[in-house]
């Protein structure tokens, strides 16, 4: 028998699994609108196990040159101080929500994300130990929040928006939510991560 997704050790055994598209980019744009530079940022996609299990999820603040006001991952653009895209995740994550990376076990990636902004992301899965906690930046961040994992994987609850933008069709992701709307490429990895977490061996 499948132990529930409220146990870590299952969370670890399925998030930690081989992906067979491993090398593979997700975008949110046609491949000849893709431009041919690109910044590089990191995000932390942070779990939380236990009766109430979720994905850690911010509001940004509406202030923000970029991406202001839209629910997002913690993180950001690499540094060039920045080792990898995991120590730009935990770095940016510290900064954006307080963060003590002690209470974050990384565990691998998701496939990069190419944004209609201009970054590729890699999205850096990770559990968050019990009892962490967090402190919200008031420059950058709003609100910090948790997508259920029972609405993760509930295969429903993703659905595909369409809007014209320039001329042409824009298609999306939407995630449910009674208080905010998660959308665009935070909408996409979430669905990445549903699928690596609905499969069973």
């Amino acid at each position: 028998m499948t132990a529930p997704l409220t146990d870590c050790a299952e969370l670890r055994r399925r998030l930690c699994r081989p992906d067979p598209q491993a090398g593979a980019v997700e975008a949110d744009l046609r491949p000849d609108a893709v431009p041919e530079r690109l910044v590089a940022a990191a995000v932390l996609v942070g779990i939380t196990a236990g009766p109430v299990s979720g994905v850690l999820l911010t509001k940004r603040t509406a202030h923000l040159r970029q991406h202001s006001g839209q629910v997002s991952f913690p993180g950001g653009r690499i540094d060039p101080g920045d080792a990898s895209p995991e120590a730009a995740a935990l770095r940016e994550a510290h900064e954006e929500v307080g963060l003590d990376p002690g209470q974050v076990e990384v565990l691998g990636r998701l496939r990069d994300h190419v944004t209609t902004t201009g970054y590729r992301v890699t999205p850096v899965l990770a559990l968050l130990r019990p009892g962490f906690v967090t402190a919200a930046s008031a420059d950058e961040v709003e609100a910090v929040f948790q997508l259920p994992l029972a609405v993760l994987l509930d295969p429903a609850a993703p659905r595909r928006r369409t809007v014209i933008v320039g001329g042409r069709p824009r298609a999306f992701w939407v995630w449910p939510h009674p208080e905010h709307e998660i959308w665009g490429a935070t909408a996409a990895m979430l669905v990445q991560l549903a699928a690596r977490l609905r499969a069973i061996d």
